[in-house]
């Protein structure tokens, strides 16, 4: 007796990280190092009740909340665990079997994943060897056979964006083959040119967002799909019931109506990215520093022994990236609270040295 098993899934790749990583100095994953202010997470719980986690989250206070935050209607939002699911679910709503799925590369690896998963063919545009990316390529690769483009706004790794009149091409050339459009906009609160009005203008268009990075509830998962009612409702079909928690949207709630707070998370980032890279540069170091939470350095020895160092001996967790251009191999670092920079820069000086 043979079973069935679904051949897209039996041939996916996939990399399950297991880690523990408490108690480290977590400069790896884009996330906040610091996380949210202690007295804010205090007082966020103080206000969970026996009620709270027994019963169903019900979703529909924290969305009016978010609507008006975004200026748009409660029809336009669709909340979901974590934007990936969002992702997952665009991709799955709007493309076929064997369809073609555009985007820049590399980008988040969670767009080639899904294609794969569903058994779509996802077409990847690369980017320059001097790091920029040429939209005119991923113009000319949208096809009347693709069925959606992928753009990230800024994109993760490369920290990279886009002018209006490169995204206003998109989309009129997606509009002309009948494509739908994908904004990712996960770390859009590290740069100003958001894109959400696309979502709400125009049809097929959908942007994705997440809690997790500026937000700082990467361990809540919680997300959200905006576009014109009628896309949204198809999104909406393809979420599991009581699909986000209740603690999670508590917290997001808490930090939407909090005055001052979203302004300061974002200053407190903006602050350390530009110290650590003053310093780098002051310091002979070759940088990518983009828009995003995140920039490539090119250590002066190996980067995979800077890397096992950093997390054996000064308990900080980065990564290492290959081809990262004309720069190679680099380091690639989460950044945040200049605080976290200084420890990091520490580590570095010691123990990235030549001789």
């Amino acid at each position: 007796m043979s079973y069935y098993i679904n051949p897209n899934v039996e041939n996916l790749d996939r990399i399950f990280d297991q880690n523990l990583r408490s108690g480290y100095l977590r400069l790896d994953l884009n996330e906040n190092p610091g996380g949210l202010p202690e007295a804010f997470i205090q007082k966020t719980l103080s206000k969970i009740t026996p009620e709270t986690i027994a019963k169903y989250p019900e979703t529909l206070p924290f969305t009016e909340t978010l609507a008006k935050f975004l200026h748009c209607s409660i029809e336009n939002i669709c909340l979901v665990n974590g934007s990936s699911e969002g992702i997952r679910q665009v991709i799955e709503a709007f493309s076929r079997p064997g369809g073609r799925i555009v985007g820049a590369d590399p980008s988040y690896a969670m767009f080639s994943v899904y294609s794969k998963m569903y058994g779509r063919t996802f077409v990847p545009v690369p980017y320059e060897k001097d790091l920029s990316f040429d939209s005119s390529k991923l113009i000319d690769a949208i096809t009347p056979d693709t069925d959606l483009v992928i753009l990230l706004n800024p994109n993760n790794p490369m920290g990279n964006v886009y002018t209006r009149d490169e995204v206003d091409a998109v989309l009129k050339k997606a509009a002309l083959c009948e494509t739908t459009v994908l904004i990712d906009e996960a770390y859009i609160y590290f740069y100003p040119n958001e894109l959400l009005s696309c979502a709400f203008e125009r049809d097929n268009v959908f942007v994705t967002r997440t809690f997790s990075k500026l937000f700082s509830l990467g361990g809540l998962r919680l997300g959200y799909v905006c576009g014109r009612p009628e896309g949204i409702r198809l999104v909406q079909k393809l979420s599991t019931p009581h699909n986000v928690n209740a603690i999670g949207l508590l917290f997001a709630e808490e930090i939407i109506k909090t005055p001052g707070m979203i302004d300061g998370l974002i200053e407190k980032q903006r602050e350390g990215k530009k110290w650590l890279v003053s310093e780098l540069k002051k310091n002979g170091y070759s940088i990518n520093a983009g828009e995003g939470n995140f920039i490539f350095i090119k250590p002066k020895t190996d980067a995979a022994a800077v890397m096992n160092r950093m997390k054996a001996e000064k308990q900080i967790l980065i990564k290492t990236y290959p081809s990262v251009g004309e720069l190679g191999t680099c380091l690639r670092v989460t950044t945040g609270e200049r605080q976290y920079m200084e420890r990091f820069l520490e580590a570095l000086y010691l123990l990235d040295r030549e001789g």
